[in-house]
């Protein structure tokens, strides 16, 4: 029974015996160093993850001494090299002869914390930005409408040829600036959600950039073919994956310097992964990686904002669009950036079923 309710924790439970050979690991901590329980029981603890000789030796002393430890942002690396930042609590078992028998580590994961409170900002600031940006294309619709309709009222009332070309040159601009408040404004129709294969969607943008491009950019395919079906709108995701790749394409076209210009797209899932507040059993994951200049430090943390570029000639809406798109599917588009390596990554929740996914609309 206990060890059912340990297996259902989200905190990644590791058990030491005496010499700190590995006697047990919950499914959340073999997620989170990337191990199988079966292949390491009776290993060491370098097996699972390494630190340093004095975090060995703090072990060493909490078996003898018997008196509980935390340790608070420690770098410790797991077996596949990958470094994580944790907290983690040591807790010593006595046994019946007053003697340690095992520890009892706890692993809580720093970096996963930051990502959720990260994502709540992005949250709360795409929220925000919509509220604003639907305020604003109200005051400005309104008195476009009647500026257009008193051009057309001006424009009948002219016989000469000439002065009604500039009445056309306001009807034209207004509705350019129509267009654009449309824009902003992002998907204006619900998602017309039916199941879906993503590879299919992301094929779809690759050939796309593929011929914009002329084959001047390397794109990089790796998919992860056990991905089911999720539940989504395929022309809206078409169109926000589309506008995060073409974002990575300008940036390399851009590069002169570079002449190695390559676009990685890799397709993953995460099991029992918290997007914002919500924990899903299960999310497909697609990274959209350029070895590019790099995002500005700048705009970085308004990236997803409208009107926010780093070109000058861009319109500062592709991403916007792109992270309504995948809100409205009840995902989140996060961005981490370099020089040489920035990568996208698109979260979508697989929703079992249409109705399940319509459910949160």
């Amino acid at each position: 029974m206990y060890s059912l309710l340990i297996d259902h924790l989200s905190t990644a439970v590791v058990e030491l015996n005496s010499k700190l050979e590995i006697e047990y690991l919950n499914p959340a901590a073999e997620m989170l160093l990337a191990v199988s329980r079966r292949r390491i029981y009776g290993n060491d603890l370098s097996a699972a993850f390494r630190e340093g000789e004095e975090s060995i030796e703090a072990l060493m002393s909490a078996i003898e001494s018997g008196h509980p430890f935390t340790k608070r942002e420690a770098e410790i690396e797991c077996s596949n090299g990958k470094k994580l930042f944790c907290d983690y609590t040591v807790t010593p078992v006595m046994g019946s002869s007053n003697f340690t028998e095992s520890l009892i580590i706890e692993l809580y994961p720093r970096d996963r914390m930051k990502r959720i409170s990260k994502e709540d900002e992005i949250i709360a600031n795409h929220e925000t930005s919509k509220e604003l940006v639907r305020g604003l294309a109200h005051e400005i619709k309104n008195p476009l409408g009647g500026i257009r309709g008193a051009a057309q009222l001006i424009s009948r009332a002219f016989t000469d040829e000439a002065l009604k070309d500039y009445t056309q040159v306001i009807i034209e601009e207004s509705d350019r600036l129509r267009d654009l408040v449309d824009r902003l404004l992002g998907p204006r129709q619900l998602p017309k959600n039916k199941e879906l294969n993503i590879h299919k969607v992301i094929e779809r943008v690759r050939q796309l950039i593929s011929v914009e491009t002329d084959n001047q950019i390397k794109l990089i395919r790796d998919y992860d073919p056990s991905i089911p079906d999720l539940v989504g709108d395929e022309s809206q995701l078409i169109q926000a994956l589309l506008n995060i790749t073409r974002n990575a394409m300008q940036a390399l076209m851009a590069d002169d310097s570079n002449h190695n210009k390559t676009i990685q797209i890799v397709t993953r899932t995460l099991r029992q992964f918290t997007i914002g507040s919500k924990r899903h059993r299960l999310v497909c994951k697609i990274s959209i990686i350029d070895n590019g200049p790099g995002i500005p430090d700048s705009i970085l943390n308004t990236l997803f904002y409208p009107m926010v570029s780093g070109r000058a000639d861009g319109t500062g809406l592709g991403l916007s669009i792109a992270q309504s798109v995948i809100h409205q599917h009840q995902g989140i588009v996060e961005c981490n950036s370099e020089p040489q390596r920035t990568e996208f990554n698109i979260l979508i929740p697989i929703e079992t079923t249409v109705q399940e996914q319509e459910k949160h609309l």
